[in-house]
């Protein structure tokens, strides 16, 4: 029956890449499912009513409205068809993807940190602990996220601009935030679009299944240069992704 439903196909999504992507694919299929059943429905009682009440049969207009039962059964259905598709489906989705966070040490953390126009992204290094940041410190040329290179564990760390590297079919943690205005980091085929709200930090996770490069695209508009706020995001095996940190770490920031 799922396989029957499914119909994301049919309704030019982009592919999907992550382990939540099917889930939110069957959602929206059938979000649109009931669409067509109810653009059906009312457009067959349109089509009724035009002829029924035509000006020839009832030349007088009545005000009184419909009086019959037929239409609150068809508002009582559409609502338990929503509730089911809320309750059912986005809420258990919802709340996997914001409240089942996997255990931290069995994931890939990164921090992604947005400024206007551009993608921070912040890996821990060799050591596997981020170094602190001083908002102090920050200079776009030689220091974008006011790393305290004072501090040991942050000599090692690596800053990238709009590169981001994944590892395949393992958990990823994703910290946001942002440097000045509202952002919202959006990659269609991993479906997972979060605003960035200054002044906190988000966390997102999920599960990257395909390889492949992706477009990190800024889905709220953010100022005049929002246009050209994107980066990418590079999905490879653990071991691609270790050795890219390593040649990183040569040069490190």
């Amino acid at each position: 029956m799922r396989e029957f439903l499914d119909i994301s196909h049919l309704l030019g999504m982009p592919e999907a890449a992550s382990a939540h992507a099917a889930d939110i694919d069957y959602m929206m299929a059938l979000v649109h499912w009931l669409m067509l059943i109810l653009f059906i429905g009312w457009g067959a009682y349109f089509l009724y009513v035009l002829y029924r009440f035509r000006a020839s049969k009832n030349p007088v207009a009545s005000y009184e409205g419909a009086k019959g039962t037929y239409s609150k059964i068809q508002e009582v259905a559409v609502v338990v068809v929503e509730s089911v598709l809320l309750v059912g489906f986005a809420f258990p989705i919802w709340g996997l993807l914001k409240n089942e966070f996997p255990v931290a040490n069995t994931t890939f953390e990164v921090h992604v940190i947005a400024e206007q126009f551009t993608w921070n992204i912040h890996y821990p290094g060799p050591d596997g602990i981020f170094g602190p940041l001083d908002p102090y410190l920050v200079n776009t040329a030689t220091n974008p996220i006011g790393l305290v290179m004072s501090d040991s564990t942050a000599m090692d760390d690596i800053v990238m601009i709009d590169e981001l590297h994944l590892p395949l079919d393992r958990p990823v943690t994703l910290s946001l935030s942002s440097k000045d205005v509202i952002h919202s980091f959006g990659v269609p085929q991993l479906r997972v679009k979060q605003d960035i709200i200054p002044g906190l930090i988000i966390p997102i996770w999920f599960t990257p299944t395909l390889a492949g490069e992706y477009e990190i695209a800024c889905a709220q508009l953010c100022g005049i240069g929002h246009y050209k706020m994107k980066g990418y995001v590079t999905v490879e095996p653990m071991e691609d992704v270790d050795a890219w940190l390593e040649d990183m770490a040569s040069g490190a920031f």
